[in-house]
């Protein structure tokens, strides 16, 4: 994995421009204690984060009066600083690092070094500029349990250690999952490089004040991401799908979490990035953006706009309340189900709905990573009202959920949804992708490398042409003849000693598209691996080989109809024949389908 995780390179193209010109001085940044507690001072004035996690519309963000934005990485640092300078806003920063459930390895010596090396140029490219207001060093490395890995926190200290004596004008910050085992003990009190604790929190927003008190911080922190109650902390139903707030609910939720997490602790808060400013699908396409995928905004934006500017928009969303079903949420194949909501406008202007259902996901606690959206399931809903609507489920068996969305003549909407469900022996949903626009968002990881790995390459994040979505998978091999390949694997680096694995029984086939650089390139595509003598084998093995690729996006089909697929570690294969010249290929949307 040492290679093709980390093109940091990129970052070296060159020096930035602010509006045109030549980089800006630095405005320092300074943390201060004061008999009142700690404050932020930047250009010596006290500075209180009020800030958006996610980048959909700055000039939105501006004009509702945030003053600072926060990224997770630095891929798109330059210009994200340049438009919030543009826009009076403050940027911190984030330099990634690794996680252990992405195949990261913090015994790994050459792959800490060079997580060192990357955040290092990171800091020198953008040290000076006049945006710049944080350090975010890491997000949630520690995992999601104890949070107590010294061989982590090392590594993590060593990062901020470097930063610190690269650049003294901006503090350095680390995030975490909430507060709770040993991660006040070790950011706080073996952490001396940190100086700021990031805090994503939710539902536990409330209370992470009290929470720090009562640990013994000697840290002020930053609520770094926070909005509604996480899938993870609200009720479920049987089958465990949880449910889900509506918008109306979430905004409530969004002012009390930064009235009883930000507000009701100066001396200790700095500030809060308010989370989603944007649209993602994670536990549900609506759970956390403050805007639907059409730029619609919710009234996460108006509750929060009242707080950074004293005032709300001039037109709010609309409002709505949960989803009632009428009779049970289990039914059996081809049922209609019938639901009753009420919703309204502030302002009394029309209102148009939507009704929508779609698979349930089953993945509710993804740390952020990327999930595609769920498709529409078309010709279901009988009937759609304001107030209601009725539909006729599938005659697959499995969990649904049925979302309501309520747009007004403003560019505002509100949303709802219901989970349910088919009664019988679901099997697994489909699509199930092995690569979508990135190596870190995926259920299987590329971490087994063969043949002449000293010479190859693989970058997830190519971005040049992709043959959909923002990137494609870039893959370089500059021996000499001989062979090379990559195994995607789940749990990283299982070479079948380890459970873990799939059962995507029902899929048909597996889909991908490839090209070469310049046409001829040999290669051989498979699904599995590990054979019957491993401890945990692959439960089938197949591939198609003496494949050429050709300059053009091609689709290839691996099929897998008469395969044992109820166990399958190894989700993807890809191995090819080095030449007297370098050889590049490129790969695209592996997915398995029905």
């Amino acid at each position: 994995m040492r290679k093709q995780i980390y093109a940091w390179a990129l970052l070296l193209a060159g020096p930035f421009f602010v509006g045109g010109s030549a980089m800006a001085k630095a405005i320092p940044v300074e943390l201060q204690q004061t008999e009142e507690g700690w404050q932020l001072l930047r250009g010596g004035e006290p500075y209180l984060i009020q800030g958006v996690g996610g980048t959909h519309s700055l000039e939105v963000a501006a004009a509702a009066g945030a003053n600072s934005v926060r990224t997770w990485g630095a891929d798109d640092a330059g210009r994200i600083l340049d438009e919030a300078h543009s826009l009076g806003l403050t940027v911190t920063v984030g330099i990634w690092l690794g996680h252990e459930r992405h195949g990261f390895d913090y015994n790994d010596k050459a792959q800490v070094k060079e997580q060192l090396e990357r955040a290092r140029q990171i800091v020198l490219r953008y040290k000076d500029h006049p945006a710049l207001l944080l350090w975010g060093i890491g997000n949630e490395m520690e995992g999601f349990e104890d949070g107590d890995d010294p061989v982590i926190w090392k590594a993590v200290n060593d990062v901020a250690a470097m930063v610190k004596d690269l650049d003294p004008n901006h503090p350095t910050m680390s995030v975490t999952a909430f507060v709770h085992g040993g991660r006040i003990e070790f950011l706080h009190k073996r952490s001396p490089a940190i100086d700021i604790h990031g805090v994503n929190a939710y539902g536990g927003a409330v209370v992470v004040p009290e929470q720090l008190r009562a640990g013994g911080a000697t840290k002020p922190f930053v609520l770094t991401e926070f909005g509604p109650v996480g899938p993870w902390e609200m009720p479920k139903t049987e089958w465990g799908a949880p449910y889900e707030q509506t918008s109306t609910d979430k905004a409530a939720f969004y002012q009390r979490a930064y009235q009883e997490g930000i507000a009701s602790a100066p001396g200790l808060a700095l500030g809060s990035y308010a989370f989603l400013w944007g649209h993602k699908m994670e536990g549900t396409g609506t759970w956390f953006g403050m805007f639907l995928e059409d730029g619609s905004r919710t009234s996460a934006v108006d509750v929060m706009t009242e707080i950074w500017s004293g005032s709300p928009p001039e037109n709010l969303a609309p409002s709505v309340e949960r989803l009632d079903i009428e009779g049970s949420a289990q039914v059996d194949p081809g049922n209609e189900v019938s639901v009753s909501t009420a919703v309204a406008d502030p302002e009394g202007d029309d209102v148009r709905v939507r009704w929508v259902l779609r698979p349930e996901s089953g993945e509710y606690a993804t740390g952020g990573d990327f999930r595609p959206n769920l498709p529409d399931i078309d010709g279901v809903v009988v009937e759609s009202r304001d107030d209601g609507a009725t539909v006729r489920m599938p005659e697959e068996p499995g969990p649904y959920r049925l979302f309501l969305y309520a747009y007004d003549e403003a560019g505002n909407a509100a949303t709802a949804n219901v989970p349910l469900l088919v009664k019988g022996t679901p099997r697994t949903r489909m699509p199930v992708s092995v690569y979508e626009d990135s190596f870190e968002n995926m259920p299987w990881a590329p971490s087994g490398w063969m043949g002449g790995i000293d010479d190859l390459t693989l970058d997830g994040d190519y971005t040049e042409a992709p043959r959909e979505g923002a990137a494609s998978i870039r893959m370089r091999y500059e021996g000499k003849f001989n062979w090379v390949g990559v195994a995607w694997q789940n749990p990283p680096n299982n070479w079948g000693d380890l459970e873990g694995g799939f059962d995507l029984t029902g899929a048909n086939e597996l889909e991908l598209w490839a090209r070469g650089e310049y046409g001829g390139e040999k290669v051989s595509f498979g699904v599995g691996l590990l054979a019957k003598d491993r401890a945990h084998p692959d439960s089938g093995i197949t591939k198609i080989d003496s494949i050429e690729l050709t300059r053009e996006w091609q689709r290839y089909s691996i099929p897998l109809k008469k395969l044992d697929l109820s166990s399958i570690k190894t989700g993807f294969v890809v191995t090819l024949t080095g030449r007297n010249t370098p050889v590049t290929i490129y790969l695209d949307s592996i997915r398995f389908i029905r």
